[in-house]
C-alpha cells in the first residue's frame, strides 16, 4: 500500500516489500493493503507466536464479514460481542478478552486522533521522533512496540522520515534480524526467532549469575 504524505502534496511512500508476517497469503494480503490491520497485528504481537498475532486481523475481518477493518466500526462494536469474535475458535490471541479491549481502545484512538485513518499516524510526520512519539502514545503500544513498528514502516512500507532509524533504536539497523521489521519470508522469520531465543537465554543466564 502506498502511504500519502500530506505535507509533501502528492508524494507517496511506496512499499519496499510485500508483507509476509502471518505466513498466510490471505492474512498477509490484508496487512499489505490495510494500515489499521497492520497496526492491530503489531498490537497483538505479545506473548503469542508472531505469525499467529499478525494473522489475527484477518480472523477479525473474516468474523465481522468485512474485507478491511474499519476503526469507527471497531470502536463502536459491542464490547462483549467483540470478545466473542476474539474467542473464536480459533482464538485471535491467547488472551482474547484483554486483547479485544486493547484493540477496541486502539481503534477509538485512531478515530479520535486521526479521523479513523490509521495511515495518518505516519503520513505527515516531520521526522522519526515524531513518528515514534505518536506510536508510543497509542493504547497498547509503548516504547518497544513503537520502535519496532517505526522500523517496520521504514524497512517494509517505505515510510522513512528523517531520523527514523535512530528513532527505532536497534530495530532500525540495517542487516539485522531482531524483530518483525526484519521478517520478509520463512527464512528471516526463523532468524528472528533464533535471535529472540538467544536473547532470552542470555537474560536467563545473567539473572542466574546475578542471583
Amino acid at each position: 500500500m502506498a502511504f500519502l504524505n500530506s505535507r509533501a502534496g502528492p508524494r507517496r511512500y511506496p512499499p519496499v516489500v510485500a508483507i509476509c508476517l502471518a505466513q498466510d497469503a490471505d492474512a498477509d494480503a490484508l496487512l499489505d493493503r490495510d494500515p489499521l490491520a497492520l497496526l492491530i497485528g503489531m498490537l497483538l504481537d505479545q506473548q503469542f507466536p508472531m505469525e499467529r498475532a499478525f494473522a489475527g486481523p484477518g480472523l477479525i475481518a473474516q468474523r465481522l464479514g468485512v474485507t478491511e477493518l474499519d476503526a469507527r466500526e471497531l470502536a463502536a462494536h459491542d464490547p462483549e460481542a467483540l470478545v466473542q469474535v476474539f474467542r473464536g475458535p480459533p482464538a485471535v490471541h491467547r488472551y482474547p478478552g484483554s486483547m479485544a479491549r486493547r484493540v477496541q481502545a486502539l481503534a477509538a484512538a485512531v478515530v479520535e486522533q486521526y479521523d479513523g485513518d490509521a495511515s495518518r499516524i505516519w503520513s505527515d510526520v516531520a521526522d522519526g521522533q515524531e513518528l515514534f512519539r505518536r506510536l508510543a502514545a497509542l493504547p497498547g503500544y509503548g516504547t518497544q512496540k513503537a520502535q519496532i513498528f517505526t522500523a517496520l514502516l521504514g524497512k517494509q512500507r517505505g515510510v522513512t522520515p528523517p531520523g527514523w532509524r535512530e528513532a527505532a533504536g536497534g530495530y532500525g539497523e540495517e542487516g539485522v534480524h531482531r524483530s518483525v521489521a526484519d521478517v520478509v519470508d520463512a527464512a528471516t522469520l526463523a532468524q528472528v526467532r533464533e535471535y529472540k531465543q538467544a536473547k532470552k537465554a542470555e537474560m536467563k543466564s545473567g539473572a542466574k549469575a546475578g542471583g
